[in-house]
């Protein structure tokens, strides 16, 4: 945040509340989704929650992201950005905070979509609340640290879940109600920033819609963007399992999921840099469709010889998922369009996320194996290359919408 956006203010003091800001929120828009994983069964027990129910929580990240990413842009009109990503924050500090109260399943379950929801505006609201607050060096600084991030947020939850349920009175419910308390912390500089943040306000609701389905940058970026999102969470969902049942133990094949997350802390690192210093990326879109497949490929012949192996191609084919969140604000030039693409391309990202590891599952159960779902994982892989290769040269949406 520059002096010019906070008046009569020590412009080190905006730059800090912006960065710190920045990293808060980026650690809090997964951990109330991915912590629940490990503790499922727990949960279900205590709450009396059926198969169809367990189900339905286990869909509600990517369908509520879909959601609310969807809205996200129309309340920022009505109130601003700053303000929409703290009510975002708000509605996660109070959900993550109650639901782990309640004894009944439906409160449990609709608290629990509230807060992804807020996650949700987050999600689309943040990469252009970067690109509005920043500019050259500072906003790839800022996508550096919004990705890396939504990864450690996203691979750190999982991983403390089961040792925190068992070491805390209460079991789970001290274990999930941990991230409300870590989004209170966020929410406090938000509160700041939503109170100084008046200049822009007015502008959010000025702003004209675009006929985003006219870019074919916009277009070629969903598809990235939602093809490398249902990637990471059919890998989620159903990597570990592959390893297991390919006679891998319980606790070598974590490590090797492990692997697979811990390359997407590089790749936050990495690539927003890559993009803003690079002309053309063609070869990375390349090397990360073909690690895809290489990566499914070896699962679906010989998943136990080098196991190691397909974690690693499989966690450097994920750079593309940062690669594509610093992508929206790479390829648009004012922050208006930045919302709005982001608000085009995460919420079908997110829908896609919520459907495809469904699908994958219901293959495996058809078929009695993983050769047919790994067989459609690899065609995962070209679609990342071609709708990658469109989005490689700096052209922007800003131009192509007029």
């Amino acid at each position: 945040m520059s002096s010019q956006d906070v008046p009569g203010t020590n412009p080190r003091f905006g730059v800090w509340l912006t960065f710190l800001a920045v990293a808060l929120i980026s650690v809090n828009l997964r951990p109330g989704a991915t912590s629940i994983g490990p503790l499922l069964e727990e949960v279900g027990q205590t709450l009396g929650m059926g198969s169809a129910a367990a189900g339905a929580l286990t869909s509600l990240p990517g369908l509520t992201f879909a959601v609310a990413g969807a809205g996200a842009v129309a309340l920022a009109r009505r109130v601003g950005l700053s303000r929409g990503i703290m009510f975002g924050l708000v509605a996660m500090v109070l959900t993550l905070l109650i639901r782990v109260t309640t004894d009944s399943a439906a409160i449990f379950l609709l608290l629990s979509t509230l807060g992804l929801a807020g996650m949700g505006l987050g999600n689309v609201l943040v990469p252009a609340w970067i690109k509005r607050h920043s500019n050259g060096r500072r906003e790839v600084q800022l996508m550096t640290i919004y990705s890396m991030g939504l990864t450690v947020g996203g691979a750190v939850a999982p991983l403390i879940a089961t040792p925190v349920a068992h070491s805390l009175p209460g079991g789970w419910r001290p274990a999930l109600g941990l991230w409300g308390v870590v989004a209170f912390v966020a929410l406090l500089p938000w509160l700041v920033v939503a109170a100084r943040d008046r200049v822009h306000r007015r502008t959010d609701t000025e702003t004209p819609s675009l006929r985003l389905g006219r870019s074919p940058t916009a277009i070629a970026l969903t598809a990235l963007f939602g093809i490398q999102s249902a990637n990471a969470y059919i890998q989620f969902g159903w990597l570990p399992q592959i390893y297991r049942d390919a006679g891998i133990s319980q606790a070598t094949s974590g490590v090797y999921m492990s692997i697979v997350t811990g390359m997407g802390i590089i790749g936050g690192l990495i690539m927003p840099t890559i993009i803003d210093r690079s002309p053309d990326i063609s070869r990375w879109m390349i090397a990360f469709g073909g690690f895809a497949s290489l990566g499914y490929l070896g699962l679906l012949l010989a998943p136990a010889s080098a196991p190691w192996l397909w974690a690693i191609l499989l966690g450097i084919s994920g750079f593309a998922f940062p690669a594509a969140i610093a992508l929206i604000t790479a390829r648009s030039r004012h922050s208006h369009v930045t919302a709005q693409l982001s608000g085009f391309v995460q919420p079908v990202g997110y829908l896609l996320a919520g459907v495809f590891p469904f699908i994958i599952g219901l293959l495996h159960d058809s078929t009695g194996g993983w050769a047919v779902p790994l067989v459609v994982l690899i065609l995962l892989g070209p679609g990342i290359t071609i709708s990658g290769l469109r989005v490689s040269r700096p052209v922007f949406v800003d131009d192509e919408v007029g």
